[in-house]
């Protein structure tokens, strides 16, 4: 099973932190998934960092290079035809980068990893 992992539910994973829903990490830990982020969850760390919001213990490249590469998680690359799904989208959430991962899981027809339920909303599958 492919899966689109949330910026949060990416940061619980990799952060081994046990907010993270036990059906959600026993998903990303089977070496049967493919496991995947998208560019907007580097975007988002990266604005929360620059903002305050959000700390790193080291190089922004190193975190995101180590996580990635460590866990074998694939990324998602943002194509045209995900954000084209966003046009017709209805605006259930307002967050940016939550509504650029549910049109991806969307079009790629792939669950998305994540905690926030107001994501049904629009029909995906989530899991936690």
């Amino acid at each position: 099973m492919k899966v689109l992992l949330d910026t949060q539910a990416f940061l619980f994973f990799v952060l081994n932190d046990p907010k993270l829903g036990s059906q959600a990490k026993a998903v990303i830990e089977d070496a049967r998934n493919t496991v995947m982020i998208s560019p907007a969850s580097y975007w988002e760390i990266a604005i929360k960092i620059s903002i305050g919001k959000y700390r790193l213990n080291g190089s922004f490249g190193a975190f995101w290079n180590g996580a990635i590469h460590d866990n074998s998680i694939l990324v998602l690359p943002i194509e045209v035809r995900h954000t084209s799904r966003l046009i017709s989208l209805p605006y259930h959430h307002k967050d940016p980068f939550d509504r650029l991962l549910v049109a991806q899981a969307l079009t790629e027809d792939i669950p998305l990893v994540s905690s926030d339920s107001m994501l049904d909303a629009y029909g995906i599958r989530r899991i936690w």
